[in-house]
């Protein structure tokens, strides 16, 4: 196995998670981290339980000093802290990138820092929950899914995908990258609203027929802005969003409803990542999220009214809205 060096920039339940396989794997890694989090990853090193069980010290890097050149960087913060994460590595030697982040700006981003021949697009259907302890619970291991932007392979792609699956966090090399983040991407614009407003676990909110309908309302809008985007979706992790586009809307909320039954016995205690940070307190990514998505379809014609009311009612109650009124600085989309 050749030995690679990565750079995790944010150390939430995800970069921890990899930061702690690859470095049990014999990788060399730095978690790029800050205040309470720089603080304990010094102190306690990582700790993820779980899915698997790794207690390791880790070397952590606080911005805005400037990281040391990589192999392969991944972006692990909240999408709205994607435009700080990447200044520090405007000027330094990365191989190449990718992003685990939510949405579909991703990549545009770190490309327009990085340049797109260094971006692979990466769709992150595993998770976890970072605890006041510092401690990490590994919940879901279903897949990484990386590929080139061009559709190709690659010998990059394949080493990287294979260090990472070798490492204990699936991952797979695929050719259909862009189809992969959109067909998530429907299905992950569904979920968040329902989660942040019900406050219900995942796959109590599924099973609700109300909160199903919701669901297939904002994926078919979803779904219209990715055929718009001239993008093919698939039935992929977290729903199957291809199945949810059309006909009579009763057989798609059984379909959501089916895939609740199998989390209540598999995952019964999982919350959406969004569920976490508004417990926590934290801003909400809907901006760079649902709000970019919003935005494409106004752009393209697409009517949005269910996603429109949603972020609507996201926006109250976002712990970060205070901030981004405050901020003169745009938030990035």
């Amino acid at each position: 196995m050749q030995r690679m060096r990565f750079c995790i920039v944010g150390a939430g339940a995800l970069g921890s998670i990899l930061a702690a396989a690859l470095i049990r794997s014999g990788h060399q890694v730095a978690v790029v981290a800050r205040g309470r989090r720089a603080d304990q990853l010094r102190s306690l090193g990582l700790s993820v339980r779980g899915l698997i069980t790794i207690d390791l010290p880790c070397h952590v890097v606080e911005l805005p000093s400037q990281p040391s050149a990589c192999d392969v960087l991944i972006l692990a913060t909240k999408a709205i802290d994607t435009e700080a994460s990447l200044q520090p590595f405007a000027g330094i030697g990365v191989d190449c990138a990718f992003s685990v982040q939510n949405g579909i700006l991703k990549d545009d981003l770190l490309a327009g820092v990085l340049g797109q021949g260094r971006v692979l697009g990466a769709m992150a259907d595993f998770s976890g929950e970072l605890t006041g302890s510092g401690e990490v619970l590994f919940t879901r291991n279903v897949c990484l899914h990386l590929g080139e932007l061009s559709g190709q392979s690659s010998p990059r792609l394949t080493s990287i995908a294979a260090a990472i699956d070798q490492a204990g966090v699936r991952t797979a090399a695929v050719t259909d990258i862009r189809t992969r983040e959109w067909s998530k991407f429907v299905g992950w614009l569904a979920l968040v609203p329902v989660a942040v407003l019900t406050r219900l676990p995942t796959a109590q909110l599924l099973c609700d027929a109300g909160c199903a309908e919701v669901l297939v309302r904002l994926a078919r809008e979803a779904g219209a802005l990715a055929r718009a985007e001239g993008v093919e979706i698939i039935d992929l992790s977290p729903l199957p969003s291809a199945c949810l586009q059309d006909g009579d809307i009763a057989p798609a909320i059984e379909r959501v409803q089916d895939v609740g039954r199998r989390m209540r016995s598999s995952v019964p205690g999982h919350r959406m990542s969004c569920l976490q940070d508004i417990e926590r307190g934290t801003p909400l990514e809907i901006e760079e999220t649902l709000g970019d998505a919003l935005e494409r379809g106004q752009r393209l014609g697409i009517d949005m009214p269910t996603l429109r009311s949603c972020l609507q009612l996201l926006r109250a109650c976002d712990p970060g809205r205070d901030l981004r009124r405050a901020s003169s600085t745009p938030v990035p989309r």
